[in-house]
């Protein structure tokens, strides 16, 4: 007997759709790209596909000039390249299993142009070994995680090109930056960490100064490129600072419960959304609480609804929340216009 699982029809309006889903307005995912681009055009953003770990969404950015592209993961690279979006890909992350990039960067018949950041000896040793011909240096700039100091980043660059690499520049993050609401604030403080990063580059040398993200897209002119990747769908954590993105994506739930106490609860659980930043939000009321497979929520309204009416939940996470799912369905309203596969998932 098939394992597989029943073909159903195409659907055409959110209502044909098993939930928990993921849904994307396409108006507002255009305007967002729209103000990316009034900014950081062409080749001045690199975008992070982990936040939305879509081909299809990366083909849609490629074709506005991003052509090259920031990953996290090896899989990702993979996907990227397999796509035929390989021109310039960034595996913006410390990874020891690089032998399959390598194996890419070999094969003559696919267009897989890869750098790999490193940040130790042993990084710069795994790069060696893979095959993988260029890197850049990670220099740590004040988020306690990947990066090597920046009074050391001269010393790696010198030793990856005596191993023949090419060293194309540095990359920072400065991701302990990314929520500070105070637009002043914000500058001083990246600033501050990108002086650290120039400093370094001047150390290392190369043409590429890469950091950044949605958060500081606008106020980090330190770099010669920008990689941000949640702009394109937000969430409701960068939607409380002052950018001119919109949250364009939601988990699409419907009712299967109402209680007489005053709730409702709907099919969208943890399981279906990422919670390290908080409840989501919704705009039909408040959201109680979550558990595995049920959002119990609060709405003013509580008289007008029934069991099977839809609701869209905007989570406050965007990457891990698609990251829980296999693909994204772009709407008009409740018309359904595309299907994004994400098939940029695990590792």
């Amino acid at each position: 007997m098939s394992s597989d699982r029943p073909t159903r029809p195409d659907p055409t309006t959110i209502d044909d759709l098993p939930t928990p889903a993921l849904v994307v307005e396409k108006s507002i995912f255009e305007s967002n790209l729209a103000a990316m681009d009034a900014v950081r055009p062409g080749t001045e953003l690199r975008p992070h596909v982990k936040a939305f770990k879509s081909t299809a969404l990366a083909a849609r950015l490629a074709a506005d000039g991003h052509t090259g592209f920031c990953c996290a993961t090896p899989r990702e690279v993979e996907g990227l390249v397999a796509a035929g979006l390989g021109h310039d890909v960034l595996l913006a992350n410390e990874s020891l299993d690089l032998a399959r990039l390598g194996v890419l960067v070999a094969d003559d018949s696919v267009e897989a142009n890869i750098t790999a950041a490193v940040d130790s000896d042993s990084t710069v040793d795994a790069v060696i070994s893979s095959g993988i011909r260029s890197v850049l240096i990670d220099v740590e700039v004040g988020l306690p995680r990947c990066g090597c100091d920046s009074t050391d980043a001269g010393r790696l660059a010198d030793r990856a090109r005596s191993a023949g690499l090419e060293v194309r520049g540095v990359m920072g993050y400065e991701g302990h930056l990314m929520m500070v609401e105070d637009r002043a604030e914000r500058i001083e403080r990246v600033g501050a960490a990108m002086e650290q990063l120039v400093a370094a580059a001047g150390d290392v040398g190369g043409d590429i100064v890469s950091a950044g993200g949605t958060g500081t897209f606008d106020t980090n002119t330190w770099c010669t490129e920008i990689q941000a990747g949640s702009y394109t769908l937000l969430d409701s954590d960068y939607a409380k600072l002052d950018l001119p993105f919109q949250v364009a994506l939601n988990v699409l739930g419907t009712v299967i419960s109402i209680s007489p106490k005053g709730w409702i609860i709907a099919d969208t659980g943890l399981k279906s959304m990422a919670m390290d930043h908080g409840n989501p939000s919704w705009d039909g009321g408040d959201v109680f609480f979550l558990s595995d497979e049920h959002a119990t929520l609060l709405p003013p309204d509580f008289e007008n609804w029934s069991v099977g009416d839809r609701v869209r939940l905007q989570p406050a996470h965007v990457d891990p929340t698609i990251a829980k799912h296999e693909c994204m369905w772009v709407v008009d309203g409740d018309d359904i216009v595309d299907r994004w596969e994400v098939d940029l998932r695990h590792w």
